[in-house]
């Protein structure tokens, strides 16, 4: 069964060790748990709060942590009364249905799960890579919860990376900045945010298996450290425009829910080197399991999008008024037949107003594009607001008799407890209909997206969507953080490159800041479960070599195996998919150039490949349009060398002879 997990426990090892925990525990009240390897530790300290420690050996990164969760009539964690302690170890196998780095994943972790009086326990997980807890109750009907503490305290100055909204409305589309975590100010952040130690330790922190619950941000503590912040649940709301409503009263709660719940798992992911950033699926091994017993219907796969360069193709084969209309619409379902791709995409204008999705654009006959896709092979996904899907969830049910495939849903910028269960109640109404979901103006991914594998991504990320305001001085960052945590929709694939200073560009003749190899690096190097192909299918069909590379590239992968990292200035990755081998690799301005060895000893010993790739050319630095391809012969003992100009990238595919 896909996204099932294997389970096998067994008691941690001794005798010995169990007498000398059940005693440190309950004469001492202080604990510890370590990683299966040994590597991490994380110490307990259970007296008038629950408190812990994590270490990496000998170092200490966090430093005496508060955590804590208060209800209406009660503070869970304030002079806790601990009446048992259980300890045991698993290692399980899971199988995503939507495998974005690894067809299979081993999840192995020490287990602490430490129950007290007044219906609730506290479950500690510390992984080899990392560290994750969370709250359980078992209390009789619901329960109100007023604010979670997540204390997070750092024994020395540490670098913080973060995306900092002006507050709880927000796209998750801020650059990223980097501040001192001694800095008294420090505005609030989304998740996920990467710690930086500046000595040998990165720790990406983020939730899983969010449900029912809103939305964990984090601010500075003012003491060298970060605490949680919260949306509080809205109650009432009021009219804003055709795609949204503003909130006109909140509670005084965070969250009002059933008392007998497991909450979200906050997480810690622990590096010594960046490369691991780059394979992490923490946000998998926390996730709920699949609540769709037969995925097989679920097709992630590459779409052509016509909303970056405005509906706007040209030249000798278009004889038709190009726009948002039935001629235009069948041109980019025969470049997607061409070519392989999945889907099309109908983003804003399809419909003939933006709140009834029942009744298209006149100039859009849909009926005849679903049957027109259907006779190519081509599956044709439309765009709604959250409000128009609000407002009319019966249309599930009608887009499946119509035949559509699936649902672009924009403009949420919430994450408060009404909206994450939004996107729950979206999710399974639209499995239940086997229409996939891709939600747009949305917060990051966190953990749904296993429970319900026909969320197949979201978008959450300052993507090319923002033309010149999309650089890769900040999308550096995103492999590292954002696509870390699950699927991201940045929309990739701009054949007009450019170096940040000579940026003039608008729709319909949309462009990047990066090279050609930069962009055509991006669908090796992130991730999503649906990825688009955001420029014209004219400059495709004028770039034929670059376009056949693109459309080769797999959404889903078998393996992926990080080779040079370096947080937000260089990633270079290679990821198999069946037995061919894909590289991609990127980097920012801040080096004329850069030359990364390339070691092939994942390919199959004893063959002979055939390696073509893509590199900038010798003027990309200046010309971002230039690019050289080449083929050559290699071997799993053969060593490269790939060089990227600035802003630059470089793909290649390889294939066994």
């Amino acid at each position: 069964m896909y996204n099932q997990q294997v389970k096998f426990k067994k008691p941690i090892l001794t005798i010995a060790f169990i007498i000398a925990f059940f005693v440190s525990a309950f004469a001492q009240k202080s604990f510890e748990l370590k990683s299966p390897n040994g590597a991490i530790k994380v110490t307990f300290n259970i007296e008038d709060e629950l408190r812990y420690s994590v270490f990496f050996g000998n170092d200490k990164l966090f430093d005496n942590n508060r955590l804590g969760m208060v209800l209406r009539n009660d503070v869970l964690g304030n002079n806790p009364k601990l009446i048992s302690a259980k300890s045991s170890t698993s290692e399980s196998t899971i199988k995503p249905y939507i495998s974005l780095k690894y067809a299979t994943v081993t999840s192995k972790y020490n287990k602490l799960l430490m129950t007290f009086k007044g219906n609730y326990s506290v479950e500690f997980r510390v992984f080899d890579n990392g560290v994750a807890y969370r709250f359980i109750t078992t209390k009789k009907g619901d329960l109100e919860v007023l604010n979670e503490e997540v204390a997070l305290n750092f024994p020395t100055n540490y670098d913080l990376h973060v995306q900092q909204p002006e507050g709880f409305k927000t796209a998750y589309e801020e650059n990223y900045s980097t501040v001192s975590s001694g800095n008294r100010n420090t505005k609030m952040s989304t998740l996920p945010v990467l710690i930086d130690t500046k000595k040998q330790y990165k720790i990406l922190v983020s939730e899983s298996d969010l449900t029912d619950y809103p939305c964990l941000f984090l601010k500075g503590s003012g003491n060298n450290g970060m605490s949680a912040a919260f949306p509080k649940a809205p109650l009432a709301f009021d009219e804003d425009g055709d795609r949204s409503l503003k909130i006109v009263k909140e509670a005084d709660y965070i969250a009002k829910t059933n008392g007998n719940r497991s909450f979200p798992w906050r997480y810690f992911v622990i590096t010594t080197d960046d490369r691991q950033l780059l394979e992490n699926t923490m946000t998998l091994q926390l996730a709920s399991t699949s609540a769709i017993k037969d995925p097989s219907w679920i097709k992630p796969g590459q779409a052509s999008w016509e909303w970056w360069n405005d509906a706007a193709p040209y030249g000798p084969d278009v004889n038709f008024e190009s726009g948002y209309n039935l001629e235009t619409y069948k041109y980019y379902i025969d470049f997607a037949a061409k070519f392989g791709l999945k889907y099309i995409i109908m983003d804003e204008g399809w419909a003939a107003t933006t709140t009834d999705p029942y009744t298209p654009n006149p100039k859009v006959d849909v009926h005849e594009l679903i049957r027109y896709g259907k006779e190519k092979n081509v599956g044709v996904v439309v765009w709604l607001t959250w409000l128009t899907v609000h407002k009319n969830m019966d249309l599930f049910k009608t887009f499946k008799e119509w035949g559509i495939k699936g649902v672009k849903i924009d403009f949420m910028d919430r994450s408060d407890q009404w909206m994450v269960n939004y996107y729950e109640r979206v999710a399974k109404e639209a499995a239940k209909n086997e229409l996939l979901v891709d939600f747009h103006g949305a917060f990051k991914p966190a953990g749904l997206e296993y429970k319900y594998p026909n969320l197949i991504s979201y978008e959450g990320v300052r993507g090319m969507e923002q033309m010149g305001g999309t650089q890769p001085k900040n999308s550096l960052f995103l492999p590292f953080m954002r696509n870390a945590v699950g699927p991201m929709d940045y929309t990739p694939g701009a054949m007009i490159s450019m170096q940040p200073e000579a940026y003039r560009a608008e729709r319909p003749n949309a462009a990047s800041i990066g090279t050609r190899a930069y962009q055509m690096a991006l669908f090796v190097v992130f991730e999503s479960g649906i990825q688009m192909l955001a420029d014209n299918p004219t400059l495709y069909y004028r770039n034929l070599d670059c376009t056949e590379f693109i459309t080769s590239v797999p959404t889903t992968w078998d393996e992926t195996k990080a080779i040079a990292a370096e947080v937000g200035e260089l990633a270079v990755v290679a990821k198999r998919k069946g037995n061919k081998w894909f590289i991609g690799g990127i980097t920012n301005g801040t080096q004329k150039t850069r030359t990364v060895p390339v070691n092939l000893d994942f390919l199959s010993k004893g063959k002979t490949y055939t390696m073509t790739y893509f590199e900038d050319g010798i003027n990309a630095g200046r010309q971002a349009m230039d690019y050289r391809k080449k083929t050559i012969q290699v071997k799993a003992e053969d060593k490269i060398s790939i060089k990227m100009v600035r802003n630059g990238g470089y793909a290649a595919s390889i294939t066994a002879n």
